[in-house]
């Protein structure tokens, strides 16, 4: 075992020309390997993956999947309207989330807002937004609002504004701070200041994490409907609990063509505030 631990760990001694000795560490893959390997047998074990049940059942997912990528066109007219729902929400949620989320980043810059304990306690709350998944703030508003699309909307409110929020802080500490010193030296108070140096700066960026988060809640907001936020997600459950692989195909095809439309869409507003 000594031998062993020697060959693999101890430091190498290498002899130069000039007679000096020096020791030249062991590389250190071996023990990386080994590390990662029983990593993988251990998460291995507690999932309870097997490979054999996968070759098994893999005739099952061409199946599914076959039945997938040939949609049934006629069921678009079914589709529409979840698919506005779903456009809905994410717009009207994106755009509440990213309101509120302004006077909060403020807060949350420790190179604006100098008292310590506001600022701990407000990136504390937005740490906890955060935290929490979108289909459970759904299944609560869910509970609390009733089913349907406004309870979706006050999920991806939520969710949006933990993700501005803390987008739009980390920004704002990057910022010159020369142009807000300069003001409050001339009189301004910190809204005044703020306003005419830091807005200007941090605006294109702001919108950038705005549409970011768009094209983030139209992807969230197409499974809310499993809690009974509303939009595609119903459809999409709804056709899988039916076995309609051919008009789940619809839905997922609607669903992609329109995250395309948007993602593109973003994209080119991105590069025009660029």
């Amino acid at each position: 075992m000594d031998k062993l631990f020697n060959k693999f760990f101890k430091p190498e001694v290498i002899t130069l020309e000039s007679g000096n000795s020096v020791e030249r560490p062991r590389s250190k893959k071996i023990l990386i390997l080994s590390i990662l390997f029983i990593v993988v047998y251990i998460s291995l074990k507690v999932t309870g993956f097997n490979l054999t049940i996968i070759i098994k059942r893999s005739n099952q997912l061409t199946v599914i999947l076959s039945q997938i990528f040939n949609p049934n066109f006629g069921y678009f007219k079914n589709v529409v309207r979840p698919l506005v729902d779903t456009v809905k929400m994410s717009l009207l949620g994106s755009i509440i989330g990213c309101l509120l989320s302004i006077p909060f980043s403020i807060l949350a810059s420790s190179n604006i807002n100098k008292n310590k304990p506001i600022l701990l306690f407000v990136r504390f709350v937005l740490s906890i937004i955060r935290s929490i998944p979108t289909l459970i703030i759904a299944s609560v508003a869910a509970l609390i609002f009733n089913l349907g699309t406004f309870a979706g909307t006050i999920a991806i409110s939520i969710f949006t504004f933990g993700i501005v929020s803390k987008m739009l802080f980390e920004s704002i500490e990057t910022l010159d701070m020369g142009p807000f010193e300069a003001l409050e030296s001339f009189g301004c108070n910190k809204f005044q200041a703020f306003w005419g140096s830091c807005v200007p700066q941090v605006l294109p960026t702001y919108f950038s994490h705005c549409l970011y988060c768009f094209e983030m809640n139209i992807r969230a907001a197409s499974i809310l409907g499993y809690v009974g936020a509303g939009g595609l997600g119903v459809l999409i459950n709804e056709r899988i609990g039916w076995r309609d692989y051919n008009g789940l195909g619809m839905v997922l095809l609607s669903l992609f063509v329109l995250v395309l439309l948007i993602d593109q869409l973003s994209s080119y507003l991105r590069s025009k505030l660029g």
